[in-house]
C-alpha cells in the first residue's frame, strides 16, 4: 500500500509539474461543462418537463456524472488506457514490480482535463442539488458506486485486447458509449436500448441510478448501487487478470 500510494503521490505531481498546462486544461473542462449546463437549463426552459425529468433533476444527474467521470478518468486515468498499454506491450515495466500491476496502472497517471469534472461536480451539485446532509452523503455514495462501475467497466473493455488484439479499440469504444449515454437520463430510453444500459453498456448505473438515490432514498436503489459496484470492479479485476496470463512481452519499457 505504501509503494502504491507513493506512486499516486508521483502521478499528482507529474500532473502539477507544470502548473500552467494543469489549469488550463482544468479551466476548459470546466467551461465545456458550464456549457452543458446552460444547454440543459435552456433545453427544460423550453421544452418544460420529460418523463418526470427537469431541471433541478437534471442538473443533479449532472453533476454525479462529472463527479464520477473526474474519479474514474481523471484520478485513474489509466483506466481507459488498459488496451492501448497492452496493445503496444508497455506493461513489462509494470510487471516488474512488487505490486499488483492493476492498482499500479490506476494509480500510476493523473488526467488534469478531468480532474476539472472532478471539481466541477460537487461545486454543481452545492448550488443546484439542494444540499442537506442526507443528499450530501447519498451525493458522495452515488458518485462513488458510479466511479467504481465507470472504471472497472472500462478496465474490462480494455482488457479484451489482451484476448482479442488491437490497440485497444475496445475501451474507446466503451468509454465513448458509456459517457454519452450516461449524460441522459434513463427515463429518455426504451425498449432494449434501456435494457442494454443496464447491462452491455452500464450508464444507468453511473449517472441515473446514483441522481435517482439522491432524489428518492430507497434501500432497493441502494443496493441495487452497491451489488453492481461490486459486479463491475470484480468483472473489470478478473478480465485483467486473465488477459495478463495470455500478455506477450513487447520489449517496451515505459512508464506505464
Amino acid at each position: 500500500m505504501r509503494a502504491l500510494a507513493a506512486t499516486w503521490c508521483s502521478a499528482w505531481l507529474d500532473a502539477w509539474a507544470n502548473r500552467r498546462s494543469f489549469w488550463t486544461q482544468l479551466v476548459v473542462m470546466t467551461i465545456n461543462d458550464s456549457v452543458w449546463v446552460l444547454f440543459w437549463i435552456l433545453f427544460f426552459h423550453r421544452i418544460g418537463e420529460v418523463r418526470g425529468w427537469d431541471t433541478e433533476k437534471m442538473l443533479l444527474l449532472f453533476a454525479i456524472l462529472t463527479t464520477a467521470a473526474g474519479i474514474a478518468l481523471g484520478v485513474f486515468a489509466n483506466a481507459r488506457k488498459v488496451g492501448q498499454l497492452a496493445g503496444d506491450g508497455e506493461l513489462d515495466a509494470t510487471l516488474t514490480l512488487p505490486v499488483d500491476p492493476l492498482a499500479h496502472l490506476l494509480a500510476r497517471r493523473i488526467d488534469p482535463s478531468l480532474i476539472g469534472d472532478l471539481a466541477f461536480g460537487p461545486i454543481l451539485f452545492a448550488l443546484a442539488g439542494g444540499p442537506t446532509p442526507e443528499r450530501i452523503a447519498l451525493f458522495i455514495v452515488g458518485s462513488l458506486c458510479g466511479a467504481i462501475v465507470l472504471t472497472g467497466f472500462l478496465i474490462a473493455a480494455g482488457s479484451l485486447t489482451l484476448f482479442v488484439g488491437g490497440r485497444g479499440e475496445q475501451a474507446d469504444l466503451a468509454f465513448q458509449a458509456a459517457l454519452i449515454l450516461a449524460s441522459y437520463p434513463i427515463d429518455f430510453f426504451g425498449g432494449v436500448t434501456k435494457i442494454l444500459l443496464f447491462t452491455a453498456v452500464p450508464a444507468a448505473f453511473i449517472s441515473s441510478l446514483p441522481a435517482e438515490l439522491v432524489d428518492s432514498f430507497t434501500f432497493q436503489t441502494t443496493a441495487t448501487l452497491l451489488g453492481s459496484a461490486a459486479f463491475f470492479s470484480l468483472l473489470g479485476i478478473a478480465l485483467f487478470r486473465l488477459g495478463m496470463r495470455r500478455y506477450a512481452s513487447g520489449a517496451v519499457w515505459t512508464r506505464a
